[in-house]
């Protein structure tokens, strides 16, 4: 046979696994992207809860996998209507007024880049005023909760990005002190 004739089909041959590798990597998932830096820990400067001693929390965090996913953006904590609300650290009230029909508190933490949130909370203090640890910034509204029961939704911002409130409060606080040893029994 003539190899004018085959030239073609060889041509194939050797073009068809070219042609096959390109369309996979057409078609291939883009990798993943690199990791950005770790995220920078929140600082356990908390020297109080914001309601009572040590408040039931009645919904916890619950970050959304994406900005504009479900997910519970800060932790609900039990509080009965009128209870005073105090700031968990230093800092300045960056808002202090009413969104979406409920009382809002924000606070800038002093030597941070964080801003606590409370609400619904009938404010006390200006925007501006500068606030100590325990010091009273509002109190509970009776109505504009989203809990079954009256609650206080307490958030924690880092510009953008929502973290863990709880995080603020050192671990004596939280009820999680430091181990201790205790004496082993001896038969």
């Amino acid at each position: 046979m003539d190899s004018s004739v085959n030239a073609p089909r060889r041509l194939g041959l050797l073009l068809l696994p070219l042609i096959t590798l390109t369309a996979s990597v057409a078609r291939a998932e883009p990798p993943p992207p690199a990791p950005g830096p770790p995220p920078r820990p929140v600082p356990a400067i908390g020297r109080t809860w914001p309601v009572g001693t040590r408040p039931a929390v009645v919904r916890g965090w619950d970050p959304p996998p994406t900005p504009y996913a479900r997910g519970h953006r800060g932790v609900d904590l039990a509080a009965s209507p009128g209870a005073p609300v105090r700031a968990v650290a230093a800092g300045r009230v960056s808002y202090a007024g009413r969104v979406a029909g409920r009382g809002v508190v924000s606070v800038l933490l002093a030597g941070t880049d964080l801003r606590t949130t409370y609400e619904p909370v009938r404010p006390t203090v200006r925007k501006g005023a500068e606030v100590s640890p325990g010091e009273p910034i509002g109190e509970v509204e009776p109505t504009g909760s989203h809990c079954a029961t009256t609650c206080l939704h307490w958030g924690l911002r880092r510009g953008e990005d929502y973290l863990n409130p709880l995080t603020l409060l050192p671990p004596w606080l939280l009820g999680r002190g430091p181990s201790r040893l205790l004496p082993v029994p001896w038969p």
